[in-house]
């Protein structure tokens, strides 16, 4: 079987660090073109928009959008308009209705609508939903603390309305519960932290429960120097299970079950190709509900004015 053309839109640090690796790495793929106002990939024939890139290189297949969620329903909408398979980085989109809206353009167009959450395919992930779905959940804890200005320095769109601010990297803990735990679990409260310049917060408290009360807390917090936390701690049955570092590692009692390499992106694209292969989508929305549940529900508090 031929390789699937692939193009990106929005050729960023994500897409140099990531995505490009990813894609070398697995032949269903083919990198055929780009467009992006700035970026380039050495090469790859590149454009500056993607109507340009659609009319000028019609034997495209499939679209990586990897451009600021706010406008990512637009290029969504043209690729898929086109007949093209569209990957979308995460979140899939600034709304919830817009991302409903292309997942039944899919459908129409009879192409694969993909919406990626790559923390889901962390190595020690699918380990921790085995264990969690062996023994009774007594409690969920979830530390997702990170330092803005490492990983987001003088990215304004993070801070506008659409760009989620600290959900933006605590969706990606939340596409882990979501898809880990046994029983769906729903918005009690929520206190979201705005700083006084920005239109997103910089703090979050969650609390949860599911049909059986279990209760899960969250906290997302901006702010955190030294040391990164990236952890889902769960009280069980069976002891305590610790997924760590972003659902690379898992202990249970203190003791370490499972730890392998990263290889998140390199996953996404398998389940790309899968999907394209199968003639579905894969387009779940359940972390993206929980952020808009928090906007819905959640109590604002203003705190002082965040400076790059």
């Amino acid at each position: 079987m031929s390789p699937i053309n692939l193009a990106i839109v929005g050729v960023g640090k994500i897409v140099r660090d990531q995505h490009l690796p990813s894609i070398a790495k697995n032949p269903d793929f083919k990198l055929i073109a780009t467009a992006s106002r700035h970026g380039t990939v050495d090469g790859i024939q590149s454009f500056t928009s993607i109507e340009a890139m659609l009319d000028a290189v019609p034997e495209i297949d499939a679209v990586s959008l990897c451009m600021p969620p706010q406008y990512r329903y637009e290029a969504a909408h043209k690729a898929l308009s086109a007949g093209k398979h569209v990957f979308l980085e995460k979140p899939p989109g600034a709304t919830l209705s817009e991302v409903a809206d292309l997942e039944a353009l899919a459908a129409e167009k009879g192409v694969s609508l993909f919406a990626s959450w790559h923390s889901r395919y962390a190595a020690a992930v699918e380990a921790a939903k085995a264990f969690l779905a062996s023994t009774k959940i007594e409690s969920v804890h979830v530390i997702w603390k990170e330092d803005v200005r490492h990983w987001h320095p003088n990215q304004d769109w993070i801070w506008q309305a659409g760009g989620l601010g600290v959900f933006d990297p605590g969706i990606n803990a939340l596409s882990i519960v979501t898809h880990i735990l046994p029983k769906a679990i729903f918005l009690t409260s929520a206190t979201l932290e705005f700083p006084e310049n920005r239109d997103a917060p910089i703090a979050a408290d969650m609390h949860f429960k599911n049909a059986d009360d279990i209760p899960v807390h969250g906290e997302f917090d901006w702010r955190q120097t030294g040391k990164q936390s990236w952890d889902i701690i769960a009280e069980t049955a069976a002891g305590k299970m610790e997924l760590a570092e972003g659902g690379s590692k898992l202990s249970v009692n203190g003791e370490l079950k499972f730890s392998a390499p990263e290889e998140e992106y390199p996953a996404l694209y398998r389940r790309f190709a899968e999907i394209i292969k199968a003639g579905k989508s894969d387009v779940d929305l359940a972390p993206l509900r929980h952020v808009a549940d928090a906007f819905m529900l959640g109590k604002r508090k203003f705190v002082e004015a965040f400076h790059d």
